[in-house]
């Protein structure tokens, strides 16, 4: 499989979550928000803050599990089912290749706006639709050219965009008339609500970090930290400039009337504020906040966008031709051509506006999803489920965020749901077509259903799969004790066993890996036994005997959870290492015994020993063991 190259730290996820969040959600929407709820807009952006949290915390847990191109589609896949991982695929690539476009569009508009103040120019709509391609496809070039280029022009927009909008908010406090606020809760609280719902969508870009989480270095720290502090820095700014907006112009700037329904009378409400308190060169500035706003949007939701058929296609939910890294700019070239192509065409052919509503949609969708995958991953009890961040308040916050959210689909209207219904029949499709002779994965969901119905899953890919992913994530590099692991044999015993019924069985078992007569192991076991008991706490053994020969070792684990009876110790062992090596491995036999201790000493080691679903369960156990590794040898 093709590898993306690391080169992202937490100042590139901080700028790809907060660049992806300011956009058309803050220079738009406040006059259309506030012709709905009136200033009290201000806690409909307060409250929708407030519903995005479960999501970003959810996604962060689940980005520290399972750091992976995809996103969303690889936290959906492997909970679900290939079914519902196609469908999570499939509407993320299309709600953020979307989002972007008309992020695209709008910036068109902007600049056009800009224009007719400086020039008294006006362009058609095909100038319009001119410049948003060549846009577009700057961007494309950006994303294939280089990550890292991506993410230093993401960085530089975002300081400067940030920096504009603290100076609004600063030289906007003076100017700020408490009339205004006047009537604050007048349209009541069902309309806040409602408001609430509708600038929900302006803080879903903040977790679109998530589909390069694979791209960045130490996840477990990296993602949780950018993610929650965009979350932070953005919201108070969204509350701060929304504030001085509000406080600053009139209603009518805001509001107009128009066949007796208060709309928008403005889609430049920032620029018009700063106008007020700063002149003409204050909203020229605003306008170019907002160009590098929608830049920021466009750049960072192309960046996410292509990571999701790259995904599909290494699972082979998608023609494996998407999954191709170039070998020059180790990025996924093929995939980013395809989601800009998608743009491009949005840009020219389709009527953007009316579908955006549609990809809000399938993203409160998502994040339903996402909560949802929180409780299978965690109720699966997978052992290399680890992840370096756990959200708080669990299960409640998830299963609260699954409600609401249930409630604003319900707002989208009929349209957006019809079409979502053709993206969910288009998975149906295309899963019996092309993935279902191509693919069988055990999802997190068939672990939850094999506990409940006592019945045994025939694969354990998942299970493996998220171990490998750990041991990439943490850096851990292979040492001799994890390669023995990697191949030892496994005992899972069933009953109450006497110690000697147990070295009869283990000394069959190494009889063949170490070309030992068993006979003469069994009397080796009971001797060593009888020298001294090798129980070294309670519950806890390693019984361990030295063999003939030359560069021989092996070890072999027994978990019996009803116990093994040792004569020497009244409580029943459950927790057995057994280590056999020639004379010339005494060296390596102390470093197996040093390892073993600092797996004992680990947090939950024998809770997640006893309760692991099978043998290979068991064996990922050590082999995520968060020991020192012993590289040298």
């Amino acid at each position: 499989m093709a590898v993306l190259k690391k080169q992202l730290g937490p100042v590139d996820v901080f700028s790809i979550a907060a660049g992806a969040m300011i956009s058309s959600g803050l220079f738009i929407l406040p006059a259309i928000a506030f012709s709905k709820a009136g200033p009290a807009v201000i806690l409909s952006y307060l409250i929708a803050s407030v519903l995005i949290l479960p999501s970003v915390l959810s996604k962060a847990e689940l980005a520290t599990a399972m750091p992976r191109a995809g996103g969303t589609y690889f936290f959906v896949e492997r909970s679900f089912g290939s079914l519902f991982g196609l469908f999570g695929g499939f509407a993320g690539w299309f709600s953020l290749a979307l989002k972007s476009a008309f992020a695209i569009v709008g910036m068109a508009v902007i600049i056009e706006v800009v224009l007719q103040m400086i020039l008294a120019t006006h362009l058609s709509q095909w100038h319009l639709k001119a410049i948003s391609v060549v846009c577009c496809l700057v961007f494309v070039i950006l994303n294939i050219v280089s990550v890292k280029h991506t993410s230093r022009v993401q960085i530089f927009l975002v300081v400067i965009l940030l920096l504009i909008l603290c100076l609004f908010v600063l030289l906007g406090t003076g100017s700020v008339k408490a009339v205004k606020y006047a009537g604050f809760l007048q349209k009541g609280w069902l309309k806040v609500l409602s408001t609430a719902g509708l600038v929900f969508v302006s803080y879903g870009g903040l977790t679109k970090v998530a589909s390069i989480s694979e791209e960045v270095k130490h996840p477990g720290r990296n993602l949780p930290l950018g993610m929650m502090l965009a979350w932070f820095v953005v919201t108070a700014f969204y509350i701060g400039v929304v504030v001085i907006t509000v406080g600053v112009l009139d209603k009518q700037e805001l509001v107009q009337i128009v066949d007796g329904q208060e709309v928008a009378a403005s889609y430049t409400p920032i620029s018009l504020a700063a106008g007020k308190f700063m002149g003409i060169p204050g909203f020229a500035l605003l306008a170019f906040a907002a160009i590098a706003a929608f830049i920021t949007t466009a750049n960072g939701g192309i960046l996410a966008a292509s990571r999701s058929p790259m995904a599909m296609s290494r699972d082979r939910l998608l023609p494996p031709v998407l999954a191709q890294v170039n070998s020059r700019f180790a990025t996924p070239h093929v995939s980013v051509l395809l989601t800009g192509g998608f743009m491009i065409t949005a840009i020219i052919f389709l009527d953007i506006e009316s579908l955006v509503k549609t990809a809000s949609t399938l993203m409160i969708i998502l994040f339903i999803l996402v909560n949802a995958s929180v409780i299978i991953m965690r109720e699966s009890r997978i052992q290399s489920y680890r992840p370096k961040f756990r959200s708080p308040l669990y299960p409640y916050i998830h299963i609260f965020a699954v409600l609401v959210y249930g409630f604003l689909i319900i707002d989208m209207g009929k349209i957006p749901l019809l079409i979502t219904m053709g993206f969910v029949l288009l998975s149906v499709l295309w899963y019996y077509l092309y993935v279902s002779k191509r693919v069988s994965r055990a999802s997190a969901a068939m672990h939850i259903v094999e506990r409940v119905t006592a019945k045994d899953l025939k694969t354990v890919t998942l299970e493996n799969e998220l171990r490998d992913i750990l041991l990439e994530r943490d850096e851990i590099i292979e040492d001799r004790f994890d390669q023995l692991i990697k191949g030892c044999e496994i005992l899972d015993i069933e009953g109450r066993k006497t110690a000697e019924e147990v070295f009869r069985t283990v000394s069959e078992l190494l009889e063949r890996r170490l070309n030992v007569n068993e006979y003469v192991l069994f009397e080796k076991f009971l001797h060593r036994e009888a020298e001294g008991c090798t129980v070294v706490q309670p519950g806890f053994a390693i019984p361990h005997i030295v063999v003939e020969g030359e560069k021989k070792f092996d070890v072999l684990l027994v978990r019996a959870r009803d116990g093994i009876d040792f004569s020497q110790t009244p409580d029943p062992v459950r927790i057995m290492f057994v280590l056999a090596g020639s004379k010339d491995e005494r060296n390596y036999h102390l470093r197996a015994l040093m390892a073993i201790a600092q797996i004992a000493q680990e947090k939950q080691f024998e809770e997640r020993w006893l309760t692991a679903r099978d043998t290979e369960a068991i064996r990922n156990i050590i082999l995520l063991s968060t020991r020192k590794r012993d590289t040298n040898v």
